[in-house]
């Protein structure tokens, strides 16, 4: 049986990836194929059987391993604020929709509309794309406080960047939700974090 920790530990850097990643689509308008991927096609994991299941192949959550050891160390070197603010929101975002029945039930039903289209279309087609930016603009999103994206302008009023950076942040509110059903709580991002990091480094390693 895999350490407790362990799973903590994907789920948050499955979290800590869609945020890097949206941050850099803000920053650079470009975003590494399978790292976009393995965030996006957590989505469509409904019944898995284990976290491992969620995140094929974890190896792909590399960057997020590394942003979580930034984010986490004791040094503090290569913290971003920014992504410290996005991974707070995220995780407010996900207790809220988690206390929302109403809400997770039109979600549910939304993500079934995403699978049908996935008979027609890849997770990489714009349509796709747009079917689950709206998903967050329109039912996660408003549960709590906006999540501002900083960034440059030229990128972010791309509107393929801005529907990517939004199906992103789904993908982070998902590992969120994740994180906690893994026993994740916010005393851990203290408490834990040494052995956080060091969890992930020792993933890092495998990679």
């Amino acid at each position: 049986m895999p350490n407790p920790i362990d799973n903590q530990v994907i789920a948050f850097a499955a979290l800590a990836q869609s945020a890097k990643l949206a941050h850099d689509i803000a920053k650079t308008g470009l975003v590494d194929n399978a790292q976009w991927q393995v965030c996006i096609n957590s989505l469509l994991s409904t019944n898995p059987d284990s976290i491992n299941d969620i995140y094929q192949p974890v190896s792909d959550l590399q960057t997020g391993m590394n942003t979580l050891v930034k984010q986490l160390s004791d040094s503090g070197e290569g913290r971003s604020l920014e992504i410290t603010k996005y991974l707070a929101g995220l995780i407010s975002l996900s207790r809220k929709l988690l206390r929302s029945d109403n809400s997770l039930s039109m979600m549910s039903q939304r993500m079934d509309q995403v699978k049908r289209q996935l008979h027609h279309f890849s997770v990489n087609d714009e349509a796709v794309i747009a079917n689950l930016a709206s998903i967050y603009t329109e039912i996660v999103s408003p549960l709590g406080s906006k999540i501002q994206i900083a960034g440059t302008p030229a990128h972010l009023q791309q509107p393929l960047n801005q529907k990517k950076i939004r199906a992103l942040l789904l993908a982070g509110v998902r590992a969120a939700i994740l994180w906690q059903q893994m026993g994740g709580k916010r005393r851990h991002l203290f408490f834990s974090r040494k052995d956080y990091v060091k969890t992930a480094e020792q993933q890092i390693t495998q990679f």
